[in-house]
């Protein structure tokens, strides 16, 4: 399944993002999760189509409304593991 893995920077954490983020996903109809990490990034996986992954990570880029993204580490390929929603992970 193709797969978009990414660790954004900035201010993300504390701000909804993690919301925002599933919404996102769920808007596009994509699968997977997002988290906090214990640096302040957020690390979030996607499973879906293309295009649809194309436009999470644009999204990414941007943020949420309260958040400032200053940098997104994303890379897509392919996984064995699937997802059948979009959830947060704690």
């Amino acid at each position: 399944m193709k797969t978009y893995h990414a660790v954004v920077d900035g201010l993300v954490q504390g701000v909804c993002f993690r919301a925002w983020t599933r919404d996102l996903a769920r808007s596009l109809k994509l699968t997977g999760w997002v988290r906090n990490l214990p640096d302040g990034r957020v690390e979030a996986v996607a499973q879906g189509p293309d295009k649809a992954l194309e436009a999470f990570a644009d999204q990414l880029e941007v943020g949420s409304p309260l958040s400032r993204v200053s940098r997104v580490e994303g890379e897509t390929g392919e996984r064995a593991e699937r997802y059948s929603s979009f959830e947060i992970r704690y």
